[in-house]
């Protein structure tokens, strides 16, 4: 019970710093945010991501894969019985979520690729954590809390740090 509760309770940190990154664009002043105004909406899977001065860059793609991982494990590590299916839902429908925050309030471009890209990377997340219940079992919870634990720190503290130093 116990390792569950760091669960939700790394999870919560997680989603924090995820919705942070992704809607605040780590930035402090939420009034430089307002003066934003991007609105835009790209449907066309791949399309703006892969094209950046007319060379292909597949950067950002990785990046949100990358980011979204940590979803699928967390999901799974609150309820492992479920389907990869159901698992995946909440964190399209969260996915999904920020893009529509993104266009509605102008602070970014909404991009179907961002949608797949952060769905993928939250599937991989949760096919990473069946994988690794077949060797480790039950310890499995005591081993990704503990580098949950070390890596949610030692993200907080690079965040806290870049927030800083961009400040001054």
């Amino acid at each position: 019970m116990k390792s569950k509760k760091l669960t939700q309770i790394l999870f919560v940190v997680y989603f924090v710093v995820l919705s942070w990154i992704i809607l605040f664009k780590m930035e402090l002043d939420i009034s430089l945010l307002c003066k934003m105004n991007l609105r835009s909406v790209n449907l066309i899977p791949f399309a703006g991501s892969l094209l950046v001065n007319g060379r292909v860059d597949v950067s950002e793609i990785i990046l949100n894969i990358v980011a979204f991982i940590p979803f699928g494990v967390y999901i799974s590590m609150l309820d492992r019985r479920q389907n990869i299916l159901i698992k995946a839902l909440p964190i399209a429908g969260v996915s999904l979520l920020y893009e529509i925050i993104q266009y509605v309030f102008r602070i970014g471009a909404s991009d179907i690729t961002d949608l797949l890209g952060n769905t993928l990377g939250g599937i991989l997340g949760i096919l990473f954590f069946a994988l690794s219940y077949k060797v480790l079992e039950n310890k499995i919870y005591k081993v990704f809390n503990t580098i949950a634990l070390t890596g949610t720190i030692l993200v907080v503290c690079f965040l806290g740090l870049l927030s800083f130093t961009n400040a001054y």
